[in-house]
């Protein structure tokens, strides 16, 4: 099922909101680890993080000593700013949209981070990342807020390039065909879902 989200709409709004984006993100250490933990990021493993802005998880994964990293975003401007930050030559940031952009060789982990509900085609994009990614890697769909606190936030200006947030056992039913799911989590501080693909 596809949702009413026109994707100029969503590149224009995060073209508007990229220069002040590192500055009004709001960081919780313990969920974003926990996040990482579920998604299998460790030493020596290929990430594929989709919507990746200008790279707020990036530092996370280098931490980690990640093998390679690939960041897509649909906004140039975030893009613009995610490759002045980033020099590591582990690291690849592309300019597009997932469901048509060429990320190469296939990926262990694969990150949706505060992203999911600005995407209109929800099962193309489950597909698209499942063919990205080596069988046993993982899918992660995750924000670090709460479900119930997410929908909130995008009720005002971000409305019109964002559709609600499925709770867990919905986006384990768009996982399934492709992924066993391992982790469902929506509490007070997080939401996430995790597959492994099979």
């Amino acid at each position: 099922m596809k949702h009413d989200i026109d994707t100029g709409d969503v590149i224009a709004f995060f073209n508007r909101l990229a220069p002040g984006w590192d500055e009004t993100t709001e960081r919780n250490e313990p969920v974003i680890r926990k996040i990482l933990d579920n998604a299998g990021v460790c030493a020596g493993c290929s990430v594929l993080d989709v919507a990746c802005g200008t790279g707020v998880l990036f530092p996370d994964y280098l931490s980690r000593d990640v093998s390679r990293l690939v960041g897509v975003d649909i906004s140039p401007e975030m893009v613009k700013i995610a490759k002045s930050k980033f020099e590591d030559p582990r690291v690849q940031i592309l300019c597009g949209d997932i469901l048509e952009t060429d990320t190469g060789d296939l990926f262990d982990c694969c990150m949706v981070y505060n992203a999911f509900p600005h995407f209109p085609d929800r099962e193309g994009l489950i597909r698209a990342l499942a063919s990205r990614l080596k069988p046993g890697g993982r899918l992660s769909v995750a924000h670090g807020l709460s479900r119930v606190m997410l929908m909130h936030h995008h009720s005002g200006s971000a409305s019109h390039v964002s559709s609600d947030l499925p709770d867990t056992k919905a986006m384990a039913e768009l996982f399934r065909p492709y992924f066993d799911v391992d982790v469902c989590i929506e509490d007070d501080e997080m939401y996430q879902v995790c597959g492994i693909r099979k």
